[in-house]
């Protein structure tokens, strides 16, 4: 039986109306009405501009989290506890992943459901139009699989029905994407965006997004065509101005914002403006007087190669003896994301009592004294930083790179691996154009077989240090079949390097001396592999049942 529920305000109104017989018949008052929107191209501009708010902002870095790259120092952080495992279905923050995504497809449906009633706007406009509304309802379908497995599959404005329908499968939310992005990408024009309209929804934007869509669901040939037919289009190319020592750092700066025109390299973004559209990345990175909010882990700083190539486990050049040497003879991009001794930062005081320099970190500060950035692994990031904004409370407007053209150039070459096909010459034109851009020695095949280092792996690692900080980790892990990386203790540097032993005395270590951060993870198979249905959701909608594997 159905049950419609009114609110009281909406009860005394039809009470004090009464008699009014025409009142059910009148348009809104204090709102916008589908009857009286949608009517000209402003309006579907409009409607399609609000849309833009259902990409993840900050989010997309803190998303991060959930992986084995980077922890929050706030315990109560909802990333922080996604990734130890240690939650249940009534957990506000799944309900909040749920809610927020179904929320924006709504939105999406009543703009496709409607926007065919505007006059007068040239075909092609329309097109393009619904073809962003199109995109962005993938790429928040996308987002509500890949956490939750089978979903409703809602394509119309809600109504009472379909809020109370059963789920469909997960092979059905994905096919239903493909198709989507598929339709999306004939829609919409191929050009890069610029001026009032930068930042929008192109046709590369589709097929980037059905390539990862693809190649997270294992459908490794529909990835390579999708993504090759990004590469194909050439618009899209990596960042560079010349200067391997600072141009991924760059990137990910105010210098890198699509705004200022040398950035063809972020197919999905989400702009930020001072004063319209500001997070607080920057700050809550290097924050002056607290703990950092993101705290790059062990598992990730040794994760990075050495400048000869080989892992840390087997390169001649390694050392571990001080802090700095952890960061000489690696990979460029490793001091470009996690922030080495002897670079500027915006954290004021850091662990060094004898460096008076307050805009140059020295050292890894412990020390919770409101003088400094406190970290809990011994790291920090440097990547997302834009020093001037750490000072600043939300000043920062940093654009945030949701999907980039590097991404398109490893999942091209991840589905080629997969499929048996990745030769020399792929690897050329994909994976060694990362390294070429920032001075990194190249991957060889022959190389590889060599040092006995498995190719897989070392595809898999690519996308770790490339995307690093980027969202994608967790996603990654769970396609991947990694969980048990999950399950292991989180670990920070070794606490004998801290140059003030007193300020780590009481911190727990493994056998090996490395800092413990976090214990008493968890990660049961194939229960974490998803998130449960909000328990909310469930009691509202019983046909949502049954409950995901293992979370009964």
């Amino acid at each position: 039986m159905k049950r419609i529920f009114l609110s009281i305000s909406a009860i005394l109104l039809i009470t004090a109306t009464g008699c009014r017989k025409d009142f059910l018949n009148r348009n809104p008052q204090d709102a916008i009405s589908d009857e009286t929107f949608w009517q000209n191209e402003e309006q579907l501009t409009l409607a399609i501009n609000a849309l833009y708010a259902n990409i993840k902002n900050n989010n997309t870095i803190a998303m991060d989290q959930m992986g084995d790259n980077s922890i929050n120092s706030s315990t109560g952080d909802a990333y922080r506890i996604f990734g130890s495992g240690n939650y249940d279905s009534d957990l506000s923050s799944v309900n909040a992943e749920w809610v927020s995504q179904y929320s924006g497809i709504r939105d999406c449906n009543a703009f496709l459901a409607n926007y065919h009633r505007a006059k007068g706007v040239p075909e092609a406009t329309l097109n393009q139009l619904v073809g962003e509304a199109k995109t962005i309802r993938a790429y928040m379908y996308m987002n509500l699989v890949m956490y939750f497995g089978d979903l409703p599959l809602v394509t119309e404005p809600l109504n009472i029905t379909e809020l109370y329908g059963p789920r469909n499968s997960k092979k059905e939310i994905v096919d239903f994407i493909l198709r989507e992005l598929e339709e999306a990408a004939g829609l919409m024009q191929t050009a890069i965006m610029t001026g009032p309209k930068l930042g929008r929804m192109n046709k590369g934007a589709a097929l980037a997004l059905k390539a990862r869509m693809a190649l997270y669901d294992d459908r490794f040939a529909d990835a390579e065509d999708a993504a090759k037919r990004v590469m194909d289009m050439n618009v899209y190319q990596l960042y560079s101005t010349g200067r391997p020592a600072e141009d991924y750092y760059n990137f990910f700066t105010w210098k890198g914002k699509l705004a200022n025109g040398a950035n063809k390299e972020t197919i999905i973004a989400r702009i930020n403006l001072l004063d319209v559209s500001m997070h607080n990345i920057s700050r809550e990175t290097q924050v002056p007087d607290q703990s950092s909010r993101y705290n790059p882990t062990k598992s990730l700083v040794d994760a990075y190669l050495c400048a000869d190539g080989l892992p840390i486990t087997q390169s001649p050049t390694y050392k571990e003896d001080t802090y700095a040497n952890i960061f000489e003879n690696r990979d460029p991009r490793m001091k470009m994301t996690i922030l080495a001794p002897g670079s500027k930062w915006g954290g004021k005081r850091d662990g060094n009592p004898q460096n008076t320099d307050i805009t140059t970190f020295t050292a890894p500060k412990f020390l919770a004294d409101k003088q400094g950035c406190v970290t809990i692994t011994g790291y920090y990031y440097t990547k997302y930083v834009e020093i001037p904004a750490v000072a600043l409370v939300t000043r920062d407007a940093n654009d945030i790179h949701v999907l980039r053209y590097a991404e398109v150039l490893l999942t091209w070459a991840e589905a080629r691996f997969e499929q048996g096909k990745l030769t020399q010459g792929d690897i050329d034109i994909s994976i060694n154009k990362l390294r070429e851009r920032v001075g990194m020695m190249p991957m060889t095949l022959s190389f590889l077989a060599a040092n006995g280092m498995d190719l897989r792996t070392e595809i898999r690692r690519e996308r770790r240090i490339e995307l690093a900080r980027e969202g994608g980790r967790w996603y990654d892990m769970v396609r991947w079949k990694e969980g048990d990386k999950l399950a292991a203790d989180v670990k920070g540097m070794k606490k004998s390097l801290a140059l003030v032993p007193s300020h780590v005395a009481n911190f727990k270590t493994d056998a090996e001396g490395y800092i413990i951060v976090m214990s008493g993870r968890q990660f049961v198979a194939p229960k974490h592999y998803r998130f449960p249905v909000p328990l909310l959701q469930i009691q509202r909608n019983p046909n949502l049942a049954p409950q995901n594997p293992g979370w009964e």
